[in-house]
C-alpha cells in the first residue's frame, strides 16, 4: 500500500473519530438488537480464516469478514466502512504470515487500542515458497512480487492439522477476548478439531496410493497438502500475476511426463492462459484445486464450506493422478 493510499486512510480515520459512530447498522456489519447486540464483535480477513472463526465462534460472537468472499486477500482494496469495522470490533483474526499486506496499515489507520489482534499462524511450522523446506515462523517481510511473505508459503491453512492449530489459537484469543463465552467458544473448538482429523484421515487414505508423486499446479498455494500427505507440489509459477517462461513450461513438462498426470490444477479465479495452451500441448485435461482464498457470499457463512472443498480437492488430485473414487490406478505411469 502506497503513500497516498495510507494518506487517504488515515484521513478517513480521523473523519470518523471526528464524527463519531453513526446511529444505527452499518451495511454489511451485520449488527443486531437485543442480546444479538451484545455479541462481541469479531473481524476476520478473508475466506479461510472467516471459516474456522465462525465454526469457533457460533453464537457467542458477531463475525464480519474485512475481505469481501469474493476478493482474494491480494486484490483487496480498503474502503471507509472496514475502518469503522476495526473500530467497532473487539478482536481481529489474520492468517499472518504476511498473506494480508493490506492490514497494519488499515490498523493504524483506524487508531483504536482496544482491538485484539489473533495471528492464527502463531506457532505453526511453515514451509519456503519454492523449495519447501522448513523456514522460522520470522514474522511479516516484503517479497519481489508485492506479496510480503518473506519467503514463507502462507498457504497453512490448505494442510487440515496445521488448521486444526489455527483453531486452537483462534480459540484461545476469543477466550481471553470474552471469558464469559469461554465454555462454547471450547466446545466447538474441539468439535471443528474432530472434524478437521476427520478429514486428514480421509484424505491420508484416498492419496496413500500416490504418494511420492508429483502434482501441477498453476501457482505455489499446495506445497502444505501436498508435505502432508507425502506428495509433491509443483507450482508453474510462484504468484499467479508472474507469466511463466519458456524454461517454466519445459520444467513442468518434464513432471508431467515423470509422473503420469493426467490433469493440470488450476485454483476456481485463475485466467491461466499460458496454462491452459499448456495442458493443450499435452493433451491433458484442466482440474481445480481451490485455495479457499474467495468464494460465494453463502459459502463464506457456513463452515462446511472448508471441509467440502478439501474434500473435493483430493478427489480432483486423485483423477490428475489418474485414479478415481474407489480406484487406484496409482502403479500405472
Amino acid at each position: 500500500m502506497g503513500p497516498a493510499r495510507s494518506s487517504l486512510l488515515l484521513g478517513l480515520a480521523a473523519l470518523l473519530v471526528a464524527c463519531g459512530s453513526p446511529p444505527g447498522n452499518q451495511p454489511g456489519e451485520g449488527q443486531g438488537r437485543g442480546p444479538e447486540a451484545k455479541r462481541m464483535k469479531v473481524v476476520t480477513t478473508f475466506l479461510p480464516i472467516t471459516l474456522l472463526t465462525r465454526a469457533v465462534a457460533g453464537e457467542c460472537a458477531e463475525v464480519r469478514a474485512l475481505v469481501p468472499p469474493a476478493v482474494g486477500p491480494h486484490d483487496f482494496q480498503a474502503r471507509p466502512g472496514d475502518l469503522l469495522a476495526l473500530q467497532q470490533a473487539r478482536v481481529l483474526v489474520k492468517n499472518g504470515l504476511g498473506v494480508e499486506s493490506f492490514l497494519e496499515p488499515l490498523i493504524r489507520a483506524a487508531s483504536t487500542s482496544r482491538l485484539q489482534v489473533i495471528d492464527s499462524s502463531q506457532g505453526v511450522a511453515t514451509l519456503k515458497d519454492r523449495s519447501g523446506t522448513p523456514a522460522p515462523h520470522d514474522g511479516d517481510h516484503h517479497d519481489d512480487h508485492g506479496h510480503h511473505h518473506g519467503g514463507v508459503n502462507p498457504h497453512i491453512w490448505l494442510d487440515p492439522l496445521r488448521a486444526a492449530q489455527q483453531v486452537e489459537t483462534i480459540r484461545a484469543g476469543l477466550a481471553a477476548a470474552d471469558p464469559g463465552c469461554a465454555e462454547g467458544y471450547g466446545r466447538r473448538a474441539i468439535a471443528t478439531t474432530a472434524q478437521l482429523q476427520q478429514l486428514h484421515r480421509a484424505l491420508a487414505l484416498k492419496l496413500k496410493p500416490y504418494q511420492g508423486r508429483a502434482f501441477v499446479a498453476f501457482h505455489a498455494v499446495a506445497p502444505y497438502f501436498a508435505e502432508r500427505y507425502g506428495l509433491k507440489a509443483v507450482a508453474l509459477v510462484d504468484v499467479p500475476e508472474i507469466n511463466p517462461t519458456p524454461a517454466d513450461l519445459q520444467r513442468v513438462a518434464g513432471v508431467v511426463k515423470a509422473n503420469g498426470i493426467r490433469a493440470l490444477l488450476r485454483e476456481p479465479q485463475a485466467e491461466g492462459r499460458s496454462f491452459q495452451a499448456l495442458a493443450e500441448d499435452l493433451g491433458l485435461s484442466i482440474s481445480t484445486f481451490d485455495p479457499l482464498e474467495t468464494g460465494s457470499e453463502e459459502a463464506s457463512q457456513d463452515p462446511a464450506t472448508y471441509f467440502e472443498t478439501m474434500d473435493r480437492n483430493g478427489a480432483n488430485l486423485v483423477k490428475a493422478f489418474g485414479g478415481s473414487e474407489g480406484r487406484s490406478d496409482a502403479g500405472t505411469r
